[in-house]
């Protein structure tokens, strides 16, 4: 559905212009102690007054939201003068409007507070400046905070709670968008993400999210993020319109993230530079980009990349949006953007992946940890998911968990990571221990400290949610299913929707495991017809076919590895975008180890030539056909292939 907005309107028509900084501004205001001073007697809201009266005259230096109270006109002046230099938008004075900051000076309730009257202020400027011929927009933007939620220096449930608070005091107040900015680390900007959506659906009012991240000059958002997975977790939101960066370093230091999120953004880019690198004079950071060299990267940007947003950040004036605005404003997007490439597949700013068209447009098709983007598609080799660090199928870990040995537990995923694994699956359920507590002290480590995704695998809705709270970056969730009916598919499947995460959706209804190859077919479809209507692309669906052991010798199982490879076969055929897993090493089950390993790897390239893309499985045991001999890999076959060439009646 497409959503109907004004400044989406404009952004159609051609490049548009954002403000600059907006700190410098008031320093160089002559603020006093009084400026920083709630009146215990004021005309504030009561909410504010009451902080007032408990503060009793204390002077706040340095929070730049109360001047919204103590100096209004004057934060009304600042957007009047980015609009008076030609802005298009102007960011509210809500940069520290979290709870979490506020916090530092003794107001954290007044997060709404000052949403609802920030957002008011820029409203009533951009009113002022506004025509027919040239719309001005206020945009409700919110910054990260103090605290780091991936370090566990916060947490989820806070961060959403605030956010949702900031946010819907701007959206009450008439803002015509909400911006998340200056992001250093991907879980807060998840939770934070979380927190808008809700804010939206409490008041009612759909309006363009814009997302822009940091990047230092390390290469890296601040926690190690590098804007491959950035882009990959922000594109999993579809409430989110406009992805881009702005803050840390200039525009000489952007270039490679600029050219990066061109080549691969579905949504319009906007870039927020600073005025070039700080340096220090007399004790104080000073900019020394001029207006000129920022119109010029500006224009390598739009004319290059496709940027479709251009302003500034720190150092930058009303001086340097001028320039931009008098040679950017209104210039038609440059059609080599991958965004704008697309956009015709798009109904207008409507980002859900709803049909193969859409699916196909999203250049990062994968999944993130909290530092890195790994494909779904491998050049030379299939997804490899790592068994080891699941309690069900691995002793090590289970052993390691029941006397909470957490080092050791991080170096078994380190292990995997340095066998080849792409991914983990992380399974904490273990008889006698609490699996909600175990997944949040495992995750919270793992999320730090192992670089390659986590697939969250757990039969209870409520560990699968808390998990999902302790990982930046895109997951998987393992798994869906219909065993106990619709109703925890469901549950699931809104999870990952709301959260941005991939899904394992097994063959399993109602009568269990689907054994025959038209039976998990038919159980197949059904699982589709779900995650679709949950908004889930196809790709970021992972089919499990499942398997029994051959090693029983049982004859109602004696089909069971071609049963599970036509399966996969069929329903690659029908829906070639979604993906397929498989726990290959319980073909195996109760053999021998020699035998388990010959037959394991059999069974993988059988499955990988039918159509499976990835594995969960010990990568390290696993052999290619040229290790083992040719007669041994032949029996192998027969075994899975039921060829009774030797068999006596």
């Amino acid at each position: 559905m497409r959503l109907d907005s004004p400044l989406l309107d404009r952004l159609a028509r051609g490049v548009m212009v954002f403000d600059g900084a907006t700190g410098t501004q008031y320093q160089a205001a002559g603020l006093t102690d009084d400026d920083f001073t709630l009146d215990p007697q004021g005309d504030y809201p009561d909410i504010v007054r009451e902080a007032a009266q408990r503060l009793g005259g204390k002077v706040l230096e340095g929070c730049n939201e109360i001047l919204c109270f103590t100096r209004p006109e004057l934060v009304r002046q600042v957007h009047e003068a980015y609009f008076e230099a030609g802005s298009d938008m102007v960011e509210t004075n809500t940069f520290g409007a979290s709870s979490i900051v506020l916090a530092e000076y003794e107001i954290a309730e007044l997060d709404y507070a000052v949403g609802f009257a920030a957002g008011k202020l820029a409203l009533e400027a951009a009113a002022n400046f506004s025509t027919p011929e040239h719309p001005r927009f206020a945009i409700g933007a919110v910054g990260p905070g103090t605290k780091i939620l991936s370090l566990g220096q916060t947490t989820w449930d806070e961060i959403e709670t605030t956010y949702r608070n900031v946010y819907r005091g701007l959206l009450e107040s008439g803002v015509h968008g909400l911006l998340l900015e200056t992001l250093q680390d991907l879980l807060m900007a998840k939770a934070a993400l979380r927190g808008a959506r809700r804010a939206m659906d409490d008041t009612g009012r759909e309006v363009p999210m814009i997302v822009q991240v940091t990047m230092e000059q390390t290469g890296t958002m601040l926690v190690g993020t590098e804007m491959g997975a950035a882009l990959n977790t922000i594109e999993a939101f579809p409430w989110v319109h406009i992805v881009g960066m702005n803050c840390a370093t200039g525009p000489v230091e952007m270039a490679e993230h600029v050219r990066f999120l061109g080549q691969n953004s579905t949504r319009p880019i906007s870039i927020q530079p600073n005025a070039g690198l700080p340096m220090m004079e007399g004790g104080q950071a000073v900019y020394k980009l001029t207006p000129e060299e920022l119109l010029a990267h500006q224009t390598r940007f739009v004319e290059e990349n496709g940027v479709a947003i251009v302003g500034g950040c720190c150092g930058t004036t009303p001086a340097h949006i001028r320039l931009l605005a008098e040679q950017l404003g209104g210039r038609p997007h440059g059609e080599n953007a991958h965004w704008q490439q697309v956009r015709h597949v798009f109904n207008g700013f409507d980002f859900a992946l709803t049909t193969p068209e859409r699916q196909d447009a999203v250049r990062l098709q994968g999944c993130s940890s909290l530092y890195q983007f790994v494909p779904y598609k491998q050049d030379t080799s299939f997804l490899i998911i790592g068994e080891k660090t699941n309690a069900n199928g691995s002793k090590a870990f289970r052993e390691m968990l029941g006397v909470e040995n957490w080092d050791g537990l991080v170096e078994l995923a380190r292990e995997l990571e340095g066998e080849g694994s792409h991914m983990i699956d992380v399974c904490t359920a273990y008889v006698g221990r609490d699996e909600a507590r175990d997944m949040v002290a495992l995750l919270g480590r793992y999320n730090r400290e192992v670089t390659v995704p986590i697939m969250v695998d757990s039969t209870e809705t409520r560990v699968i949610e808390v998990a999902l709270k302790h990982l930046g970056g895109k997951p998987l969730v393992n798994s869906i299913n219909f065993e106990d009916g619709e109703a925890r598919t469901r549950a699931v499947l809104g999870l990952c929707r709301d959260y941005g995460a991939g899904v394992v959706a097994l063959t399993i209804d109602e009568d269990g495991m689907a054994k025959s190859a038209e039976k998990k077919v038919a159980v197949g479809e059904r699982l589709l017809a779900f995650t679709r209507e949950y908004g889930l692309p196809d790709a970021d669906v992972f089919l499990d076919c499942l398997t029994f052991t051959l090693g029983s010798g049982d004859e109602e199982f004696r089909q069971a590895g071609m049963e599970t490879i036509e399966a996969i076969r069929e329903l690659k055929r029908r829906h070639p975008r979604v993906n397929f897993t498989l726990g290959i090493s319980n073909i195996s089950f109760g053999l021998k180890p020699a035998a388990r390993q010959v037959l394991n790897s059999v069974f993988l390239q059988m499955c990988l030539d039918a159509g499976l893309t990835s594995a969960i499985v010990h990568f390290s045991k696993i052999k290619p056909q040229t290790q083992i001999e040719p007669e041994i890999w032949r029996i192998a076959e027969d075994l899975v292939m039921d060829r009774r060439q030797f068999a006596t009646v």
